[in-house]
Order: C-alpha cells, then sequence, then structure tokens
C-alpha cells in the first residue's frame, strides 16, 4: 500500500526483535511515496521478495489513498510522486534483480459522474438509469473515458448475494465507483481499446512487468480476454517475455476460479470460446482457510482438498502450482473478519504461515507489515497500517531486526536455493504416533506436513499445529528413502533426523519432535 509503506524522509528504523504494532491513521492520504518505497528497496529484497506489487499508482478522487477511485489514468497521484519517480523505482527494482507490478482498475473508474439530481440508485432487475452530470469538467482522463455510453448505469450492486450473482456482479457499481459496460457491443469495444492503450502506456513507458488486475470477476469475460490479450502482445513486441497478469476473483470456490485457469479455462458466449487470457489469480479459497488451518481453528482437509483442485488446471503435478498467487491477509477487510493473520496469532505462528506461503504451491505473495507481526483488524482502513509515523520525527517501523522479518528471510533464502521447494510435486504426508497406524491429520493439535519432490530428491516441510510439544511420525517417499539414512535440518531446526522403516518394511518415515508451533524444513 504505497500510502502506508514509508514516506521519503531520513529515518532510522526501530530496532530489537520484537514485533511492531503498525501506526493507525485517518480514512485518507497519509503521505507515503514512490520514492519512499524505492529508498527501501534492500529491506524489500532482504526478506527474499523478487517482486513488488503496488497499489495503484493513478490519481484518484478526494481521499482516495488505496487508489481504486481513479480520475487519470495518464498521471501519477500527486500524493504519491511523479511519472519519473515510479520510473526510478522501476530502474532500481530492475537493478536488484526485482518485477514490479501495477494494480490496475479496468472495470470501473472513479466516482467521476453522478446520477441525476446526485440520487444513489441500486440495481433493479438490470434497468438502466440516466446519466447525470460529471463531477469535473476535466476529468476523467483520458478523455475518450468521457462518453456515457462506456458505462453501464445500472445503479450499485443492491446486496452481499449481488456480487457473484450474474449480470448484477458485472454490471452493477462497486458503492460509488461506476462500472465500465464490459460486454460484448460495439461500445464494450471501443472502452476496452482505450484502456488496452492506455495501460500499454505505461508498459512502454515505465517499463513496468505486470498488472493485477483489480475486481476480475465483475468484468464480462470478453473484455478480460481481450484486455490480456492485447496486454500481452504489447509487453511481447518490446521483448518483455514474462509480463505476468493476474486478476482478483474474490470467491472460495473452486468452480469459480476454475473458469478462469488452468487447460480448459474458458467461456462461452454467442460467437463461440473465450479465454480469459490471465496467468493466475489470488488464491482467495485458500487465503481464506488457511489462516484457521494454521491457527488449529480449521481442519487440514481443506488443504488437502485444495491440492487435488489444483491438479485439474495442470498438465501434471510440478505446473499446479504456477495458476495461483498464495497469500494469508491483505488489503480488503470484507473476507477476513479476524483481522490480519497476526492479530492473535504468537510470532511463531505468523513465522510458519510466511513458512508455508513460500514452500507450497502457488507464488507466495507477502502483504506489507506482516514481516513485522502487524495485528490490524476492523475496516479495511484498520488493516492498512502506516509503517512510519510522520508526528515522529525519524520513527520507521521497516526493521530488519525483527525475529519474523530475520525469520521469513531464512526460509526466503532456503527457498531460493532448493528447486525442488520452488517446482516441486506436492503430496501431503500422513501422520502416526506409534509409527504403525499412519493417517492424514485431522481436528486441531497435529504434524501437518508435506513433501516437494523433484526428480530424485524430497524436502520435507513440517508444522506444529498445537500449542503444545508434539512428536510424530511422518511418512518420507520410500523409493528415494529406501535404505538407511538421515535427513538434515535446512531450517528450523539442527542436525539430522534418522530415517525408519515400519514393522512390515513397507513405509520410510521420520520422528519429528516439534516445539508448539514450530515450523521445520527437513532434506
Amino acid at each position: 500500500m504505497v500510502d502506508r509503506f514509508h514516506d521519503d524522509r531520513q529515518r532510522a528504523p526501530i530496532g530489537g526483535r520484537g514485533r511492531s504494532e503498525g501506526v493507525r491513521t485517518h480514512d485518507d492520504f497519509y503521505g507515503g511515496t514512490l520514492a519512499g518505497v524505492t529508498a527501501h528497496l534492500d529491506y524489500i529484497a532482504g526478506l527474499g521478495c523478487t517482486s513488488i506489487w503496488l497499489s495503484p499508482v493513478f490519481e484518484s478522487n478526494s481521499g482516495a489513498y488505496h487508489g481504486y477511485n481513479i480520475n487519470n489514468y495518464l498521471g501519477v497521484d500527486p500524493h504519491f510522486g511523479t511519472i519519473a519517480d515510479l520510473a526510478d523505482l522501476v530502474d532500481a527494482a530492475h537493478a536488484r534483480g526485482m518485477r514490479v507490478i501495477l494494480d490496475v482498475v479496468l472495470n470501473h473508474s472513479g466516482d467521476n459522474w453522478s446520477y441525476p439530481d446526485e440520487h444513489r440508485y441500486y440495481y433493479s432487475g438490470g434497468e438502466r438509469f440516466e446519466f447525470g452530470s460529471w463531477r469535473r469538467q476535466d476529468r476523467p482522463i483520458p478523455t475518450e473515458l468521457r462518453n456515457p455510453a462506456f458505462y453501464h448505469r445500472r445503479g450499485e450492486i443492491s446486496s452481499v448475494e449481488g456480487f457473484d450473482a450474474a449480470p448484477e456482479a458485472q454490471q452493477g457499481d462497486l458503492f460509488g465507483l461506476k462500472n465500465y459496460v464490459s460486454d460484448d457491443d460495439e461500445a464494450s469495444s471501443e472502452l476496452i481499446e482505450v484502456l488496452i492503450r492506455t495501460h500499454c502506456y505505461w508498459i512502454r513507458n515505465v517499463d513496468v512487468d505486470g498488472f493485477r488486475i483489480d475486481a476480475a470477476k465483475h468484468m464480462g469475460p470478453l473484455a478480460c480476454a481481450r484486455f490480456a490479450s492485447a496486454v500481452r502482445e504489447y509487453a511481447y513486441s518490446l521483448g518483455k517475455r514474462g509480463f505476468f497478469l493476474f486478476g482478483e476473483v474474490a470467491s472460495p470456490e473452486d468452480h469459480v476460479i476454475d473458469e478462469y485457469l488452468g487447460q480448459y479455462a474458458s467461456a462461452l458466449d454467442s460467437g463461440g470460446t473465450v479465454f480469459f487470457g490471465l496467468d493466475s489469480l489470488l488464491d482467495f479459497r485458500l487465503g481464506a482457510g488457511l489462516p484457521g488451518v494454521l491457527k488449529g481453528f480449521r481442519e487440514p482437509a481443506l488443504l488437502f482438498d485444495r491440492v487435488e483442485a489444483q491438479r485439474a488446471r495442470s498438465m501434471d503435478r510440478g505446473q499446479a502450482g504456477r495458476f495461483l498467487v498464495s497469500f494469508i491477509d491483505n488489503h480488503d477487510a470484507f473476507w477476513q473478519q479476524g483481522g490480519r493473520f497476526a492479530n492473535g496469532a504468537p510470532d511463531a505462528q505468523v513465522i510458519a504461515a510466511a513458512g508455508y506461503l513460500l514452500c507450497s504451491l502457488g507464488t507466495a505473495c507477502l502483504y506489507y507489515g506482516t514481516e513485522q507481526g502487524f495485528v490490524g483488524s476492523g475496516g479495511d482502513n484498520e488493516m492498512r497500517e502506516a509503517m512510519f509515523d510522520h508526528e515522529s520525527a525519524g520513527v520507521s517501523l521497516l526493521n530488519p531486526a525483527c525475529d519474523i522479518y530475520q525469520e521469513i528471510a531464512k526460509v526466503s533464502a532456503v527457498v531460493a536455493a532448493n528447486p525442488v521447494l520452488r517446482f516441486g510435486r506436492v503430496y501431503f504426508r500422513e501422520i502416526s504416533g506409534d509409527g504403525r497406524a499412519f493417517g492424514l491429520p485431522f481436528g486441531n493439535a497435529y504434524t501437518l506436513a508435506f513433501s516437494r519432490v523433484l526428480y530424485g530428491r524430497e524436502v520435507l516441510v513440517a508444522y506444529n499445529v498445537s500449542g503444545e510439544s508434539r512428536s510424530d511420525s511422518v511418512i518420507i517417499d520410500r523409493s528415494i528413502h529406501g535404505g538407511a539414512g538421515t535427513l538434515r535440518y535446512l531450517y528450523g531446526g539442527s542436525g539430522v533426523v534418522p530415517v525408519e522403516a515400519s514393522p512390515d518394511d513397507s513405509v520410510r518415515f521420520v520422528r519429528l519432535d516439534l516445539a508448539p508451533h514450530q515450523f521445520v524444513i527437513p532434506e
């Protein structure tokens, strides 16, 4: 969140190994800048991050520090800096081997116009309402967007259910933000061409490496496909073969996610088959369930089912992870009523959660402040704490000495050094208390373990969900560990653990003695 990460003043970070409480802010611009991000790239890189996803940086309407209320798609919001500041950030990130991804908003414009007499209309059976007036005579930019035909004008989505009900979900306004047309008609085609050219401008002039597409679930499939395909082709024409497009489809349902991703992802309309064109999605199903599992509130079967669901999207188990961006918390409160993951969680649980993301399938995404143990809860703004205090000169919460930061960095280094943890197949492992009767874990006190296997190598990842010490036997691959041997701790433990065989020699396992909430990676 650019407004909340850091400003461009020189500030010495607080010290010590303990976590920090983020600075609470008013629901308005606070002072973070692009130059503030650039000045602290070493802090981000120190965590092992290879990319930065920025909240929208385009000029927004009054108070919209989060960037989702855009009035100028061709300019950087002055609160954040200038186009040159964004280009400097991208150049500095590239010099460190890091990529920069912009959050883009294609489903809706900002609150740039009103309905007649400022009336607040709600979606009602698809009725189209009259256009009122533009709020400013010089916005939105580009000027092509000043066309009332480019907006559905169906009023606001009328209920919680409406956010998932077609066609209301694709045609209704998101609160006061005005929904663009995204249908298979002339106005929609003209609009999407404007949005394509507008965003290609940023690829060419700033050299960004990808887009996160906000509210992709609320776009029509044809509009999403046209944008993604055209932008990808433009990036290719500039030699950017790795341009990354991932979308926000805020749903915990696999059948919804399956419409967007994988080898079978497509939709049918009157013109034939439409492919959405996205590389990946934010994994809301995992994000909604993983915190509860890691804290012992939910059954682990959710995670086992998650792997099986991903298999259907890929040619083989080794490819399954590339279709999803995994996370444990982010900037929106609607799906995480308990607040950030660290709210109510000890350091060890926060470290294990980040470790799980880094070692499991998917592209791990760490929300700023998690590495410092931020605990914000309540509404959106309460979960978007600042990492600096502009009321106190010199105060910065970007503390690399914090235990959570340090441990995440260690796990990241292990993952970076071991291709098996990035590309290997995933198998959740059965456990046993006596080394004889093995089964997948259940309940809220157990060792959660999975293996990643890549061409004759196996790395085990294990976490004690319980708040008490545990000693569990965990199955490992018999074909890789056929004889006697040991596993060496790559993270979280010291020395080695012996490989054992079941009495009938049918199973190979290791016995892991784990402290409460301990997270380990043995190979």
